[in-house]
């Protein structure tokens, strides 16, 4: 098993308010997160980092997740606990109100796999060589195709398609999708919208199951999104199951 993560401030942003991490446990259980902040000011990158430090420090910290009743739990409560966090900072610091961040989870143990996500951060597994989204985007777009107001092909081209209905730091009580899946997968994938938005479903597959390290893809699919146009900040984090040892 391999893992690897990158993040890069693409090609028109000033600065990365993006933040990612991969951390194991005493028992072997991985959590992996990106977060991708917004707000003036740099408080994007402040909200980012408050998310992906306290999963960070939380989770290490544990000797095991426990069950996944356990495990949903913890997700849960600790992503309030971020929520939180945020608005307490924004309290104190009134220069920063109006900043949050999206949150994607992956948390994998020997008996589950659970995803969370809360805005349009990306989780996705490859499976047999394919590559399947398992969260769902909580922007305005989305929310209109679902009720048939939009078709795909009109999301993609719509002035407001990155317009979000969920973020940590906006939404209190934080509202948190919870998916259970099948560990049978041969890789785990997190990104931020800086990847999607570039590269379509296809092209990172394509790139996922071509030849190379796991570091290789990762810094391919970061390239690949620059050489688009590289409108945004680009994260990744990866874990091959495939691989051999942890890079």
């Amino acid at each position: 098993m391999r893992t690897f993560y990158l993040t890069d401030s693409g090609k028109v942003r000033d600065h990365n308010e993006d933040s990612v991490t991969i951390v194991k446990n005493e028992s072997g259980e991985i959590l992996m997160a990106v977060a991708d902040g917004m707000g003036g000011h740099k408080s994007g990158e402040i909200a980012s980092s408050i998310a992906i430090s306290h999963l960070g420090k939380r989770f290490s910290e544990g000797v095991a997740i426990g069950s996944k009743s356990d495990a949903v739990n913890w997700l849960r409560d600790n992503i309030n606990e971020i929520n939180t966090n945020i608005f307490k900072y924004t309290d104190n610091h009134p220069e920063a109100t109006g900043m949050g961040t999206t949150l994607v989870i992956a948390l994998l143990s020997k008996e589950f796999l659970l995803f969370a996500n809360i805005g349009d951060s990306s989780g996705y597994v490859l499976k047999d060589g394919n590559l399947h989204k398992i969260t769902s985007d909580h922007t305005l777009v989305n929310l209109l195709v679902a009720t048939g107001e939009l078709t795909e092909e009109e999301a993609q081209k719509h002035p407001r398609k990155n317009v979000l209905m969920r973020a940590l730091g906006a939404n209190n009580p934080a509202e948190v999708d919870i998916f259970d899946v099948d560990t049978d997968v041969d890789g785990i994938l997190l990104c931020s919208d800086g990847l999607t938005t570039m590269l379509t479903n296809e092209q990172i597959e394509k790139v996922l199951v071509s030849e190379g390290t796991i570091a290789e893809k990762v810094a391919k699919l970061i390239k690949k999104s620059n050489n688009r146009g590289g409108l945004d900040n680009i994260s990744i984090s990866y874990l091959d199951k495939i691989g051999g040892d942890e890079e």
